[in-house]
């Protein structure tokens, strides 16, 4: 046993030490040997867009916008008389009706005085005349609280805001993009409103679109993210009745027109969303051929083809982009697409 472990032992040791030394050194300075196929790796797939066929469907062209309760503005007051206000018939804060008198104002003007001669001696008789006084009384233009801001004995001009009259009626209004605006072409007079945590949705009246208030436009982003402005505004009156506060917030949905049974397309297959657009209709040959199309109402997912396509026939489901597959410029190493070249 101790010449085992005296002798034998050590000199295995040695002995797989050498070997793993010579094979380190080999694979170190002589590299590993690799067969390669003489078959290259050729790409099989094929890029091909998806395609859709021309149908037909409802629809509706409803549009909803978020919005909010706000007050009605006053409407204001106005001087129609340049002179002193002689009278204030109304105290601040008066229900008034439309019509009611709110003030009275007078404009004195001065008049030439009369000259007469006598016939027998010349001699000129000046004699002064009083002068021209003119009253107006302006009256409340419209039911509401009054707000009062003019004194007794003030002078104001033609023009001037002398008070204003909160109706005390509420409104809804909310902001619409340049997509949306497009939508409501023609909009009717009402819409759907539903209040957040409010009574059920009722009908809105007398709804009106304007352009919106100009902004910065440094504005338009919040914390790096910029999102669609706001390109116009709309709104419409609460009916009395209804119990809504200023700032809650409410959806207003607008439907402007409905077609049953219409031609449709996605919309994501036609370049142009009003009154005309392209699609491109797909060929025998697997070509496709850009192709004029008449548009009509939209819901934002399908859009209704009133010419230029028939039912059945088959078109891309995406507008092809300018510089896709087809134009890539294999020679240059920029644009080189390995799916498209071929390796």
């Amino acid at each position: 046993m101790g010449v085992t472990r005296k002798y034998i032992f050590p000199s295995i040791r040695l002995v797989l030490w050498a070997v793993i030394a010579v094979a380190l050194a080999k694979i170190a300075f002589a590299g590993t040997e690799l067969t390669g196929t003489d078959d290259a790796l050729v790409p099989t797939g094929a890029v091909v867009e998806p395609t859709v066929v021309v149908g037909t469907g409802t629809v509706t062209n409803a549009v909803a916008v978020p919005g909010a309760v706000v007050a009605d503005p006053a409407v204001t007051v106005r001087a129609t008389l340049a002179g002193t206000v002689e009278k204030v018939l109304a105290t601040d804060g008066q229900a008034v009706d439309v019509g009611t008198p709110l003030l009275t104002i007078v404009h004195s003007e001065p008049r030439e005085p009369l000259v007469t001669t006598d016939a027998t001696t010349g001699e000129q008789t000046v004699t002064e005349r009083s002068p021209k006084v003119t009253r107006e009384t302006i009256t409340a233009p419209a039911a509401g609280t009054l707000s009062m801001t003019t004194l007794k004995d003030q002078v104001v001009s033609v023009g001037d805001t002398v008070g204003g009259v909160s109706p005390g009626t509420l409104s809804v209004s909310g902001t619409l993009t340049a997509a949306q605006q497009y939508r409501l072409v023609g909009a009717p007079s009402e819409a759907q409103v539903t209040l957040a945590g409010g009574p059920a949705p009722f009908t809105c009246t007398g709804l009106r679109i304007g352009a919106a208030a100009a902004v910065d436009a440094a504005a338009a982003s919040t914390d790096g993210a910029t999102t669609e402005a706001s390109t116009g505004t709309v709104r419409c009156a609460i009916p009395a009745g209804v119990v809504a506060f200023v700032g809650l917030g409410a959806d207003v949905v607008i439907t402007n027109g409905e077609a049953v049974d219409a031609l449709v397309v996605p919309v994501t297959a036609v370049q142009g969303s009003v009154q005309t657009g392209n699609v491109w209709v797909l060929q025998a040959d697997g070509t496709s051929v850009e192709t004029a199309v008449g548009l009509g109402l939209t819901d934002g997912e399908q859009v209704q083809v009133t010419q230029g396509l028939t039912l059945g026939q088959e078109i891309l489901a995406f507008i092809p982009v300018p510089g896709g597959a087809t134009d890539v410029d294999c020679s240059d190493p920029a644009q080189y697409d390995p799916i498209v070249c071929g390796g």
